[in-house]
């Protein structure tokens, strides 16, 4: 049911595409509702910069153009998805475990559109979906001591190595009350490549789509007065 509001919140997103534009595209389920309906206005776009093989994957279908992120210094607009987003547009986001790529190309992009159903709303961040971390393997045992003090329950994501060949811990049960802090802090903890709060770097517009199937957009407080 929740994908007829994916493709709802994605048909709204395209209008947020200038021409000539350099596009960010992140990764899931309703990122790949939105590159299908990118074709319709592909003469528009220069190119891609994807976080997962499983867009590239995705867009390499429509033949788009698609670079290395190591070769461009600037994307006009980045677009993604959240496991969850709180009402100050922080998110958890690393469900399918791109969340290095997802931080990288959120930070070089001038606006960061995210793209969501209603059910990814929450009001505190960590109650419903577990905080995934990327950790080099060799820290394993110490990041696992370190993430128990935070009072959730970190599990070793099985099966999964990432691009950059690395392994994910999940943290289960965790209230996340101060997403900026937390943040820094499990940043700060030496083998974690990074974490999957994106709140340091948060969205600049949230496009959800409702139960109702109405639209709703919301703009950080630095967007509207420049606007």
């Amino acid at each position: 049911m929740s994908n007829k509001f994916k493709k709802i919140a994605s048909q709204a997103a395209l209008k947020y595409i200038n021409n000539n534009s350099i596009i960010g595209i992140g990764s899931g389920t309703t990122i790949k509702y939105f590159i299908n309906m990118l074709f319709k206005i592909k003469n528009r776009i220069n190119g891609f910069v994807s976080t997962s093989i499983t867009s590239t994957n995705e867009l390499k279908k429509y033949n788009f153009p698609i670079y290395d992120s190591s070769e461009i210094d600037f994307i006009d607009v980045y677009f993604d998805s959240a496991d969850e987003i709180n009402n100050n547009m922080e998110m958890i986001k690393g469900g399918g475990a791109a969340l290095t790529n997802e931080k990288i190309i959120s930070s070089i992009a001038n606006i960061f559109i995210c793209i969501v159903d209603q059910s990814k709303h929450v009001n505190i961040l960590g109650k419903i979906h577990p905080l995934p971390i990327e950790i080099i393997p060799t820290a394993k045992s110490y990041v696992f001591k370190e993430l128990f003090k935070l009072g959730g329950l970190p599990k070793l994501r099985e099966g999964i190595i990432t691009e950059h060949g690395n392994i994910i811990l999940d943290i289960y049960h965790l209230d996340i009350i101060e997403p900026i802090k937390l943040e820094k802090y499990i940043n700060s903890i030496a083998g974690v490549v990074t974490v999957g709060l994106f709140a340091n770097r948060c969205a600049d517009i949230v496009i959800t789509g409702n139960y109702d199937y109405t639209i709703s957009v919301k703009k950080n407080i630095k967007l509207l007065s420049s606007n």
